[in-house]
């Protein structure tokens, strides 16, 4: 994910508020809701996920010792238009870093976090101090792309590891970086799994495909419509990072006969866009990625969002029992979209502090070598920090939840 500069206000009155809360209670969605849109289509939820039975937990041994100062760093949106994004991160890191010291009392690892806002053009400031800090030998984040790709020669320069739970432009780990490793699978994965799951799953036979400003959107949004033949792509548009009255593209979109939009970009400029096709009479599918992809969108877009369906290269955590029932003990939520990711970034961290690699040089070796399961997936990366065999997940909106419908894309 990523995030260009960000502007001041939304469509909907109390965003601002909605943003920093997590909330479980959703607005109800009306229309087909057990079919999770407008396609009539019925993708049935799964209600189960399998986790390797060697995944590695951040409690380890409750044997470690490290010196007191040991410090882990989230870089991130804590506000913002996108922050509950960054929340979700957040709190997932917080859950794994309070299990470690909860069972390692020699070993009691710190914990910073530093606000982004998710802008590129804010986010030098935080990371400069995040790297100036030596007492901070890894960092989770930072969640977008735009700022990830502003601060990846910051981190690189100071040798300081960090692995990114969601910022999935593909040309991140194209740059030479040696400290930066992706968390999940990028957008050359993404794209292609959503094309197939809009005209494989959905049946879409003419998909208008469109794209936000940011560094994800247009790479997400390039990448989904490389994946589509000419044939089934109905068309193709731009929006603008703030932008509130979609008007002009939801004609063009009405003109083309598509009976599914494909929206890349965040749930801030998504909802609106959502609402407001609804309201135009356009009864097809609106689909968006991990950007769209959280509870905050239901409570913008309000019944609109009865049509949507979402892709993501992240797995349901809120169907992993020990996990849920934890982060939902810790935030009295349930898990968002990377909340999960984030836990296993931390781990992977935690798990080399444990083992004695408590400087900079020696955490850094230690993630390039790393090659075991987490609760997620199994996380071993090449040398440009992409994971091997990364998989996309499809979800849904089904009175007024966003539940998850399985790999998609295979």
């Amino acid at each position: 994910m990523n995030r260009k500069k960000v502007l001041a206000g939304l469509a909907v009155a109390a965003t601002a508020g909605l943003l920093m809360t997590s909330c479980a209670n959703q607005a109800s969605s009306g229309g087909s809701s057990s079919a999770g849109g407008g396609s009539g289509i019925n993708i049935p939820a799964i209600t189960t996920v399998d986790v390797p039975k060697d995944a590695v937990l951040p409690k380890g041994d409750g044997k470690a010792t490290c010196p007191a100062t040991t410090t882990i760093a989230y870089g991130g949106a804590e506000t913002g238009p996108n922050a509950q994004l960054g929340i979700n991160i957040f709190n997932g890191i917080q859950l794994a870093i309070n299990e470690h010291n909860e069972a390692n009392p020699g070993c009691q690892v710190q914990f910073k976090k530093f606000d982004t806002e998710g802008d590129p053009n804010k986010a030098t400031g935080p990371v400069t101090q995040i790297v100036s800090e030596s007492d901070i030998i890894g960092v989770v984040g930072l969640p977008f792309s735009g700022e990830s790709k502003a601060t990846g020669s910051i981190f690189d320069q100071k040798g300081l590891v960090h692995i990114t739970p969601s910022a999935t432009n593909p040309g991140l780990t194209q740059n030479g970086w040696k400290t930066f490793f992706r968390g999940l699978g990028n957008d050359a994965v993404q794209g292609p799994a959503a094309a197939k799951f809009l005209t494989d799953k959905l049946k879409a036979k003419k998909i208008y495909v469109v794209q936000d400003d940011s560094d994800y959107g247009i790479g997400l949004g390039t990448s989904t419509t490389a994946a589509l033949s000419s044939d089934v792509l109905a068309g193709s548009d731009k929006v603008t990072t703030g932008q509130k009255d979609f008007s002009a593209i939801i004609s063009k979109i009405m003109n083309s006969k598509a009976d599914a939009v494909f929206y890349a970009g965040y749930y801030a400029e998504g909802a609106p866009f959502d609402q407001q096709l609804a309201s135009k009479g356009f009864t097809g599918s609106f689909v968006g990625p991990d950007g769209v992809k959280d509870d905050q969108f239901i409570k913008l877009a309000g019944d609109a969002s009865s049509n949507a369906y979402f892709t993501c290269p992240c797995i349901p955590g809120e169907l992993i029992p020990t996990f849920e029932s934890a982060y939902k003990k810790l935030t009295n939520s349930e898990p968002g979209t990377y909340s999960i990711e984030g836990y296993d970034a931390t781990t992977v961290l935690l798990s080399g502090i444990d083992a004695g690699k408590q400087t900079r040089a020696d955490l850094l070796s230690w993630v390039k070598s790393y090659d075991k399961d987490g609760l997620s997936k199994h996380y071993k990366w090449d040398d440009k920090g992409e994971l091997q065999a990364p998989t996309v997940y499809g979800y849904k909106v089904e009175n007024g939840k966003i539940v998850p419908i399985g790999p998609i894309g295979e």
